[in-house]
């Protein structure tokens, strides 16, 4: 995984721009970090779900913060309804 501060740095930018951009220019918005850097968080963030990447007609990667799920969007149940431990 990449480095935990450099996640949080980069999807922190993301989320303050509140739209797409280019992958180079996340570059621009995280100016301690280094390419390597913001790589390895874009590919982890893409990863885990928390931005979306595109590529654009012009063959350009695009990122941006995934939106939050709303409070009961979640994809997992408070209350499941399947039994986990075998004794049905």
């Amino acid at each position: 995984m990449a480095g935990v501060a450099s996640v949080d740095r980069v999807q922190s930018a993301l989320e303050s721009l509140g739209s797409d951009c280019p992958m180079e220019e996340v570059i621009g918005l995280c100016p301690e970090l280094t390419w390597n850097q913001v790589f390895l968080a874009i590919d982890y963030l893409s990863r885990t779900g928390r931005i979306c990447v595109t590529i654009d007609p012009g063959r350009t990667y695009r990122v941006q913060a995934s939106p939050v799920p709303a409070v009961g969007d979640s994809l997992f149940s408070a209350s499941p309804s399947v039994s986990l431990s075998g004794a049905d």
